[in-house]
C-alpha cells in the first residue's frame, strides 16, 4: 500500500503542477504531525518541499531557502487549523 502510495507522490511532484505538489506536501505533513514518519516519507516531502519552493521562489523573486521557510509555515498553520476544525 505505501509503494503505491509512494509511487503516486513521485508522479505527483514529477507532474511539475504546483497543485499537486502542494497537495503531497499537505499530505506528507498531516502524517507527520500524527505519527513519526518513515524515511522514504520524509525523503518525499523533502523532494516535494524544495520542488515547490523552487517554483515560489521564482515567482516571489526571494531565494529557495525562504521560500521553503514561507511553506512549512503556512503548513504549520494549516495543520493547526485542521486540527481544531476536527
Amino acid at each position: 500500500m505505501w509503494s503505491r502510495r509512494a509511487q503516486e507522490y513521485e508522479t505527483k511532484i514529477n507532474s511539475g503542477d504546483p497543485v499537486a505538489i502542494a497537495e503531497v506536501l499537505r499530505d506528507l505533513k498531516r502524517s507527520n504531525d500524527d505519527t513519526e514518519q518513515s524515511y522514504s516519507e520524509r525523503q518525499i516531502y523533502q523532494s516535494a518541499l524544495e520542488r515547490l519552493a523552487r517554483e515560489v521562489a521564482a515567482v516571489e523573486k526571494i531565494t529557495d531557502e525562504k521560500a521553503a521557510e514561507r511553506l512549512e509555515k503556512m503548513l504549520k498553520k494549516e495543520v493547526k487549523t485542521a486540527k481544531k476544525a476536527a
